[in-house]
């Protein structure tokens, strides 16, 4: 294959970035905006020994699977929604073969196993402005007018969009009247190349139970000028409870600052999932999907079987939301997390529900479990510590060998592994079959439809 060169394709997959995989002769073609089931023709853009990239020119012939008109118009153009022109049916049963895959190709589970213990994946009724947190990117167009919206794909130029598809309806009114607010007081809006300008971002939180509402601006400075202004306007709007801002002055990717400060109402808003209620603040990790989060830590007790006799320890436990959830059933319920925020934020949250059997480290649970365990060896006389249940939910780079095998050390009767990437569980799932544990139910819940991403929880028993 030549760059430049104009090929036909059929797509057969898709990639990690949402782009449509198809081959030509054995060699791999990545093309973006190209859905299961299309034809299309292509202009190769960049041609590797093995593989290549080529940027779609038409579908010859579109797939059944792609939908007349995508509910956003900008789904194409922004980066947010990869997958948003395939059919929803079949979006779901593309997460559910990329879950099975991986656990074949890279856990090297059996296929006959799985077969018998995956069950079908969890969708949503109306997988449409369903989360409940958006960070909108502030800047300026080619004319100088304030804008926000979305990055494009892999890239930081902003594609304006007020109305998300994904987002809450009431996101629109609110940026609405952040922009005319600036235009009006000549409030600048952030220029990442010149490290100029005040406002960088707005962070939106929305509790889907409670319906209050959260505002955090962030901005290159100290202060917001005429500040009372903008929190009386953003006040009057209906569910606003916080309104905070964020000072991050250094050149950087990372969005948020370390420190908020207050501009009306309070630091917070509070949320249920289940019968759990939580604070969340600016800075706190909460699943963006509350209807699929419910069914997630559902799942995971479901798989965990608890009848109130057994220790739990549940391991990247963030502000405590599935610790929480667990410690209903539980007798005892440890979590390890590594933000010392989050951990204040646990404890707080244990407190407001009045969970007392909920006890809460700082640290990565890479070195706090392994800690415990030798020194719970010392101290009672070389008796092992030991969990009836561990839960994990770690970061897409999945757990350290490390801690995998402080956790077959203890040797749980149970592992509940809640994942957002299937190829680094499967090769945690590998490690775990390797040494004593076998996969006894898969399930994948789709938390993000219209996107690539998929969670995933999976239950392994010790072996006999």
């Amino acid at each position: 294959m030549q760059k430049n060169e104009i090929v036909t394709v059929v797509i057969e997959d898709i990639g990690t970035a949402g782009e449509g995989i198809g081959k030509i002769d054995g060699y791999t073609l990545f093309i973006k905006d190209a859905i299961i089931g299309d034809i299309v023709e292509a202009k190769i853009m960049k041609a590797k020994k093995n593989y290549g990239y080529a940027r779609l020119m038409n579908i010859l012939t579109p797939s059944k699977y792609r939908v007349d008109e995508p509910k956003c118009p900008m789904a194409r153009k922004c980066g947010g929604c990869q997958i948003q022109e395939m059919d929803y049916g079949r979006q779901l049963q593309f997460k559910s073969d990329k879950v099975k895959g991986n656990l074949m190709r890279i856990g090297e589970v059996p296929e006959v196993l799985l077969e018998e213990v995956m069950e079908p994946i969890m969708g949503m009724e109306n997988p449409f402005h369903y989360r409940n947190k958006a960070q909108f990117p502030i800047g300026t167009d080619k004319e100088g007018k304030i804008i926000t919206g979305f990055y494009a794909g892999r890239t930081h130029s902003i594609i304006p969009n007020t109305d998300c598809a994904l987002g809450v309806e009431v996101n629109e009114e609110i940026l609405k009247c952040i922009l005319s607010f600036m235009e009006e007081y000549h409030i600048s809006a952030y220029d990442e190349e010149k490290h100029q300008g005040l406002v960088r971002h707005v962070l939106i939180r929305y509790g889907f139970t409670t319906k209050e509402i959260m505002v955090c601006l962030v901005i290159n400075g100290r202060a917001i000028p005429y500040g009372d202004v903008l929190a009386g306007r953003l006040s009057a709007i209906e569910g606003m409870t916080s309104i905070t801002y964020s000072m991050n002055r250094d050149k950087t990717n990372v969005i948020m600052g370390n420190e908020i400060k207050l501009m009306w109402g309070q630091t917070y808003i509070t949320d249920y999932i289940g019968n759990v209620k939580y604070q969340i603040s600016p800075l706190s990790f909460y699943q963006v999907n509350p209807v699929q989060t419910e069914k997630l830590y559902g799942l995971a007790m479901e798989y965990a079987g608890l009848t109130g006799n057994e220790v739990v320890w549940d391991l990247y436990c963030g502000i405590g939301t599935i610790s929480l959830f667990l410690a209903q059933k539980a007798e005892k319920v440890y979590g390890v997390e590594i933000v010392p925020q989050a951990i204040e934020d646990a404890k707080n949250n244990a407190k407001i529900n009045g969970i007392e059997n909920a006890e809460f480290y700082v640290g990565k649970a890479e070195e706090v479990l392994p800690e415990y365990y030798e020194r719970y060896e010392k101290e009672h006389e070389g008796k092992k510590a030991h969990a009836d249940v561990i839960v994990v939910d770690p970061p897409r780079k999945g757990c350290e060998e490390s801690l995998l095998q402080t956790m077959v050390d203890m040797r749980p009767e149970k592992i509940v592994y809640v994942s957002c990437d299937s190829a680094t569980l499967a090769r945690d799932v590998k490690f775990l079959r390797g040494n004593g544990y076998e996969v006894r139910r898969v399930r994948a819940v789709d938390q993000f439809p219209h996107t690539v991403h998929v969670e995933t929880v999976a239950l392994l028993v010790k072996k006999r």
